[in-house]
């Protein structure tokens, strides 16, 4: 077994096509079928079931493909590794973050970051947290800044919270404050015109789960956007939506409220495997995510602080 024999299945895997798979690898098929067919000699099990309509992979392959998936992210890591000792190249650093974070905290990350290590590449992922935490399993993200409302552990990763903050009622700051005070009970945030998120934010089911316990039924005007677009209709004054505090940062057209009683909070952590040893530009890409983050925590007073 080899690492161009792992590297073809990972890819027939991913395509479910020998042909897609071997354009893919700029190689000739008949050389990518003999590579998986050798592996399934040496492993001495089928890997894929072929059909004229593609290829599936078998329940040994199942089992072999996350343990291929890290063998070639620990090879990539282990060649960057000596390139960057080598002075070769600068390296590289895959980041995943949630949207809430892309818009707010990874935007300042990125422009400090690039700024101090410009031959670095950077790729970022963004997704919800349970998916990001998929990819850095999987060896495709060397960290990912994730969120949480409750605690949580992940016997697979290093997890370092980095802030704690609070969900805050936003409005239209060219409309009226829809309350007198400088905070509202969630009972008077649910009567409220709401903008809600996709079902596919960790947001989302925070707030859902908070109105439920307490017995309300938000009044929903619009259900299923995207972060970026709910911050445009609140500024538009098409309705309310509850937000981390992070994402009022520099956002003079959007008004902001406390949640009255116990506040809903979320942790935002910095994630990495913790059986891989960080690279040098990812050390430093950590420091750069807890140098923001602080930054960040003394911008937001009241409703952020370092965890």
């Amino acid at each position: 077994m080899n690492l161009d024999q792992l590297r073809g299945f990972a890819e027939v895997a991913s395509e479910g096509n020998f042909t897609r798979a071997s354009e893919n690898l700029h190689l000739a098929q008949p050389s990518l079928s003999r590579q998986i067919a050798a592996l399934e000699h040496d492993l001495g099990a089928e890997l894929f079931t072929r059909a004229r309509g593609g290829s599936t992979l078998t329940a040994a392959g199942e089992s072999l493909l996350p343990l291929a998936k890290r063998m070639l992210a620990d090879a990539d890591s282990v060649r960057r590794e000596l390139a960057e000792l080598a002075g070769l190249q600068r390296g590289r650093v895959r980041l995943g973050a949630t949207p809430t974070l892309c818009i707010s905290l990874v935007a300042e990350v990125l422009k400090d970051f690039h700024a101090e290590h410009p031959g670095v590449e950077l790729h970022l992922s963004e997704h919800g947290s349970r998916r990001l935490l998929d990819q850095l399993a999987g060896g495709e993200l060397d960290l990912a800044l994730i969120t949480t409302s409750h605690a949580a552990t992940a016997d697979r990763f290093t997890v370092s919270p980095l802030l704690v903050e609070e969900l805050v009622l936003i409005s239209s700051a060219s409309a009226p404050p829809v309350a007198a005070g400088a905070s509202l009970s969630l009972t008077e945030a649910a009567a409220l015109p709401q903008i809600v998120f996709s079902r596919s934010y960790d947001l989302r089911a925070a707030t859902d789960e908070a109105f439920a316990l307490a017995g309300l039924t938000p009044e929903v005007v619009l259900e299923g956007a995207e972060m970026d677009a709910v911050l445009r209709f609140v500024e538009r004054g098409l309705g309310v939506a509850i937000v981390p505090a992070m994402v009022l940062i520099d956002r003079p057209g959007l008004r902001s409220l406390r949640l009255a009683g116990p506040p809903l909070t979320r942790t935002i952590s910095l994630a990495r495997p913790h059986d891989v040893t960080p690279s040098r530009a990812v050390q430093v890409m950590q420091r750069t995510v807890a140098t923001t983050a602080r930054a960040f925590a003394s911008r937001a007073t009241a409703t952020m602080r370092p965890a």
